[in-house]
């Protein structure tokens, strides 16, 4: 059994690797993709937008379809459609097939994400300690290299198709090949299914919802940070704190790589110093770097800023999910499905709001609002405390189906 988990991490990290890939392949070649099709920048936010959007739809249905497939399942299928829809992106010469191949994005993403996550709450149950900050590091790791292949792309000027064709022909089958290996927790249909057969689907959504709230709330703020970051580094670097082009650019890669940093350590201290007290510094430090980044006077304080950002938002996510699968134990699916949708709520919320404060009042003011959000986690930090075992929507399973699932820390 040891070695069927050893080979169901190792296939999960890389799945959430190849997935930081291809998400930093499209995000970072917006410009490329706005030129080949002409997009104007008026409409250019429908697309953008609509991304995400087809994503929370996406992850909604995954709660539905994994009370009858596994999890495992869902994203063994799913990450195949994200590269070919990434290839689509490329390949495409009209506005059709953009929206077609974007919307197949959105849609796949949110399943992608969703699954992968159930499966590494449920892999961690299995563990028995906490490993979810490493699945989520590799994605940091697959987001530096996508970044990256899209550098090397832009400046040898590659034509989209060619720079994703290579990437698409060496991730897809080594994903196909790699999904043999994925574990899901509770055989078919994962901790989804069995709320279904404990009576705690439908039935105790309204309850499960207002448990997972505190949770929801972290996940938006947590997106807030990470999209202000994403799309607005650049631009406070260069215009309100002075610095080169060229320099403006760096502060999102040292964001990601501080992202992967924070992320590759975060699991020792949890083991060491408890998902609370790693949560209530990772919000601590991340206001603080907003705080530096308002104040900076120039631009390598700035920079300092991004730094501290990326080792403080970096935790949130992961123990966000890992908390939704303590929580609700015997429908962790569900929980992560519904948590996973915030996500998008996040990142739809945080570029226009900064983008808007920074156009009526002042973009220094601006980054001043996700630091008074990221603090209200510190509210909240005891929803990430341990607490025993439930069976999900107040229904108690018979002892007797608890004998031989100790492995399983259920």
């Amino acid at each position: 059994m040891t070695d069927v988990l050893r080979r169901g991490r190792a296939s999960l990290a890389f799945s959430f690797l190849v997935q930081g890939v291809a998400f930093a392949l499209l995000v970072t070649r917006i410009p490329a993709i706005q030129n080949r099709y002409g997009v104007s920048d008026a409409l250019l936010p429908v697309f953008l937008a609509a991304v995400p959007i087809l994503a929370g739809i996406g992850s909604v249905t995954t709660e539905r379809l994994v009370r009858r497939v596994p999890p495992s399942r869902v994203l063994r299928w799913s990450q195949p459609v994200v590269l070919l829809a990434l290839l689509g992106v490329g390949a495409g010469r009209d506005m059709t097939v953009l929206a077609a191949s974007l919307a197949a994005f959105g849609l796949a993403v949110g399943a992608l994400d969703a699954s992968m996550n159930m499966l590494g709450v449920s892999l961690q149950r299995a563990y028995g300690r906490s490993i979810m900050l490493s699945f989520h590091a590799a994605y940091s790791l697959g987001g530096i290299v996508g970044a990256s292949l899209a550098w090397v792309g832009a400046h040898w000027q590659l034509a989209l198709w060619v720079s994703y064709l290579p990437v698409v022909l060496v991730l897809l089958p080594a994903a196909l090949v790699g999904s043999r290996w994925f574990v899901d927790g509770d055989g078919a249909g994962g901790g989804a299914a069995e709320a279904a057969d404990t009576g705690a689907g439908e039935a105790g959504g309204s309850v499960a919802f207002r448990m997972l709230l505190p949770l929801c709330l972290v996940m938006t703020v947590a997106y807030i940070g990470d999209s202000t970051v994403s799309n607005w580094s650049a631009k406070y670097l260069q215009d309100v704190l002075g610095s080169s082009e060229q320099m403006a650019t760096v502060p999102y890669n040292v964001y990601m790589v501080t992202t992967l940093l924070g992320r590759t350590l975060g699991d020792f201290g949890v083991r060491r110093f408890g998902a609370v007290a790693v949560v209530r510094s990772g919000a601590l430090v991340a206001a603080g770097g907003f705080a530096v980044v308002a104040g900076a006077p120039g631009a390598w304080v700035g920079m300092l800023g991004f730094t501290l950002l990326g080792l403080g938002l970096c935790v949130l996510v992961p123990q966000t999910f890992a908390a939704a699968g303590r929580l609700f134990p015997g429908a962790s699916d569900a929980a992560v499905a519904r948590l996973n949708v915030f996500n998008y709520v996040g990142f739809l919320i945080g570029s226009p709001l900064v983008g808007a404060l920074g156009d009526v009042w002042s973009y220094r003011g601006a980054m001043l609002v996700p630091m008074v959000l990221v603090l209200v986690t510190l509210v909240y930090a005891r929803s990430f405390a341990p607490r025993p075992d439930r069976y999900g929507g107040g229904h108690e399973r018979p002892h007797a189906a608890d004998v031989g699932r100790g492995s399983n820390g259920l």
